[in-house]
């Protein structure tokens, strides 16, 4: 019998990938292409879905070449959860003052709409409570209302279908217009069973959504991994190079593909606490350009500062919690690439290019380790260099996007020394934002014994190492690094009817490679540094206020 396979397509921040996944959940090959970011403006960030359709038909004809079409049983498709903007003939409508019109996408970092934002929160609607008291202007309803506000002529009054990214390939490949349950939850504030709050948008001015049963955002929803139409059209099949009809699963959020793509792996046989492991008791770390911190429950549990609970917005049947850090991988980049070391270090990873895996943060890594010598942990150099890592406002579980990165200790010298310090006390700033982040979830009732990691920067063992000493718990990565293409995969299993639920894909391919634990000799070192990472935001905030009068 020939395998079967599925095709996990996952859109990030600023590329395409494709996965072509075994049952198993083994990736057999992968391809990526990247997609344009432009800036018109400070703190606008918009593509282009033509494009990004484009590169997901490139990437998975790449991954599926080597194999028959029929052997490629479903398809899913996990993106970034921006905002789509097609008029009456789904066409791309402008979303910029430029008036360009393959520039149709706001993306999930755009913080244009932060005033909108803010006075959606002033309002105290009931749907607030469940993102956590406060409107994120990463969530649609601000960027909606910024677009009416501010190019209603030229886009708001064109606008015939307000797509998450998600749901949009999903439209793509189908022709479906049914909405995950996992974009419209998470970031347009529907609730099952009820569905959308008329009196939300009313309150904010958008009450022309309500038009015809809100057919612009969503009138149609179904759980992810739902199998939609008649799967893929002939047009989308040729696009894609697979065969017509091949299923295709309800989308996912980016994060919420990768919390598929652990979250649900057998760990028995491992050294963790706990007997089995409830799912309940895990959170899963999607770590890239962003962080996103997702534990699921089986009650409601609510979290000021922590968006949720989603009912099946994940996982089916269960409520998801989701806290996050609005940049860390980016926030790695910034504090490196900004660095007046910076070329002095490009110059000693290029003199070791001929070995395999040299980059600047194995470079940086193993230098620290230089520095540290034999006798003591890396960690220990991080004591009198502190950082507050919201650089780009504090989504968990703060949810205060006017807070702003702070350094303390920093020298006059400018050496490497000095720039790998520097990296080292910006990544525990991270993992102590996770621990902020979990503290938040465990008084609200979560019982979190273990870190499930995917994502980029899960690649970076330093990083992962700090997670685990900062938080006292052990941190499981995944034997497939690549873990939100298999949970896109997994959702073309489970609309193929191959795997009859989420669950059972989950088991099937999710699977455990190794385990990470904390350096318990470190704790008292983590302690005192959490007590400073705190003591900084107050100190913001004393500062802001102080500057007020």
């Amino acid at each position: 019998m020939a395998e079967v396979y599925y095709v996990g397509v996952d859109v990030g921040t600023a590329s395409v990938r494709a996965a072509l996944v075994t049952r198993d959940g083994l990736l057999k090959t992968t391809a990526e292409e990247p997609i344009t970011i432009w800036k018109p403006q400070p703190e606008h960030y918009v593509q282009s879905s033509t494009e990004i359709w484009q590169k997901c038909c490139t990437v998975v004809k790449e991954v599926t070449s080597g194999v028959q079409r029929s052997q490629v049983r479903g398809i899913g498709f996990d993106a970034t959860c921006s905002l789509v903007v097609l008029d009456k003939n789904f066409q791309p409508v402008p979303v910029n003052q430029e008036d360009d019109p393959q520039k149709n996408v706001v993306m999930w970092m755009d913080h244009r709409a932060a005033e909108q934002a803010a006075r959606i929160t002033n309002t105290g609607h009931r749907v607030l409570s469940r993102v956590g008291g406060v409107m994120s202007q990463e969530m649609q309803p601000p960027k909606l209302l910024w677009l009416k506000e501010n190019l209603k002529e030229s886009c708001w009054d064109k606008a015939a279908h307000f797509f998450d990214l998600p749901d949009y390939l999903s439209w793509k490949a189908t022709g479906s217009i049914t909405r995950s349950l996992c974009t419209l939850v998470c970031k347009w504030t529907y609730c099952p069973p009820d569905g959308w709050d008329s009196s939300f948008w009313t309150s904010i001015g958008l009450e022309d959504l309500l038009e015809n049963n809100f057919s612009k955002i969503g009138s149609m929803t179904c759980p992810p991994g739902s199998p939609l139409a008649e799967g893929l059209t002939p047009e989308a099949a040729a696009d894609l190079g697979l065969n017509p009809a091949t299923a295709v699963g309800a989308s996912l959020i980016d994060a919420h593909a990768g919390g598929l793509g652990v979250i649900g792996a057998d760990v028995q046989g491992f050294n963790l606490p706990g007997k089995g492991l409830p799912i309940t008791s895990r959170v899963a770390m999607i770590c890239g350009t962003s962080t996103c911190h997702m534990a699921v429950s089986e009650r409601p549990l609510f979290l000021p500062g922590v968006w949720g609970p989603y009912l099946s917005a994940m996982v089916p049947g269960l409520w998801l919690n989701e806290g996050g850090q609005s940049a860390t991988g980016r926030l790695i980049d910034h504090i490196v690439e900004g660095h007046a070391a910076y070329t002095q270090l490009q110059e000693q990873v290029n003199q070791r290019v001929p070995f395999i895996g040299v980059n600047i943060y194995t470079y940086l890594n193993s230098h620290l380790a230089l520095m540290a010598n034999s006798h003591s942990a890396v960690d220990l150099l991080g004591s009198s260099l502190h950082v507050w890592p919201d650089f780009h406002g504090n989504r968990s579980p703060l949810a205060d996007p006017a807070l702003k990165g702070m350094v303390i200790g920093l020298s006059l010298s400018q050496t490497l020394d000095d720039l790998a310090l520097l990296y080292l006390a910006t990544v525990q700033a991270l993992a102590l934002g996770t621990r902020h982040i979990l503290e938040a979830m465990k008084e609200a009732g979560h019982d979190i014994g273990t870190l499930f990691l995917c994502g980029g920067l899960s690649k970076n063992p330093l990083f992962v190492q700090i997670q685990a000493n900062a938080t006292g718990l052990p941190v499981v990565l995944p034997n497939q690094t690549e873990a939100v293409l298999v949970g896109a995969a997994v959702l073309g299993a489970c609309a193929s009817r191959d795997c009859r639920t989420i669950q059972e894909a989950m088991e099937n391919m999710a699977k455990v490679g190794r385990v990470v634990q904390p350096d318990q000799e470190l704790q008292s070192f983590y302690e005192r540094k959490y007590k400073v990472f705190l003591q900084l935001f107050s100190h913001q905030r004393e500062y802001q206020a102080l500057m007020k009068h």
